[in-house]
């Protein structure tokens, strides 16, 4: 497994906790996935459609032999067995898993970007992801994501909803 990719995921339907966790099982039990941290749990307020309710994010770091294609095709897989429905763009779901980052690579496909086109821009992302590796950047580009996250003003939406471990962790999480 020479491949480290960063994910982000996000629920806001049900048990936002549970649903979270059995993403991460879930991708920790696939053959080709080794999920190696998982940050704490945020709570934040929903990013473009805003009637609808809070949002529980992490991120999580994994070591992988898939392809940023095979990732992709097993994170929509999860999103679906966990009973993810796509109404609209931005609207609730049970759960969703976004690729942010693989290898220091920049690909760009019909249904697939990495980076995630929008990750600068949320500090939902930005946050987690931060807390489970403070140096990572952008592929490619000499400026870091600490920077980055300071430039966006709506930090304040994101708020720590349960510590994991001293945050960078897997314990909750079972993997």
């Amino acid at each position: 497994m020479n491949n480290i990719a960063f994910l982000s995921l996000g629920s806001n339907i049900g048990d936002r906790e549970k649903w979270l966790k059995e993403a991460v099982r879930e991708l920790d039990q696939t053959d080709g996935i080794k999920v190696e941290k998982v940050s704490s749990i945020y709570e934040t307020d929903p990013v473009g459609y805003t009637d609808q309710d809070p949002f529980l994010n992490i991120a999580v770091k994994i070591k992988t032999s898939l392809s940023a294609r095979e990732l992709l095709t097993r994170c929509l897989y999860v999103e679906q067995r966990l009973g993810r429905v796509r109404e609209f763009r931005w609207g609730p779901r049970k759960i969703d898993l976004d690729i942010l980052l693989y290898n220091n690579e920049n690909i760009r496909m019909e249904d697939l970007q990495i980076p995630h086109p929008r990750m600068t821009e949320r500090a939902f992302v930005l946050v987690p992801l931060l807390e489970i590796d403070g140096k990572v950047r952008l592929p490619h580009q000499n400026v870091s994501l600490v920077e980055v996250l300071s430039e966006i003003p709506d930090k304040e939406g994101v708020r720590l909803w349960k510590q994991i471990n001293g945050g960078g962790g897997s314990g909750l999480f079972g993997s």
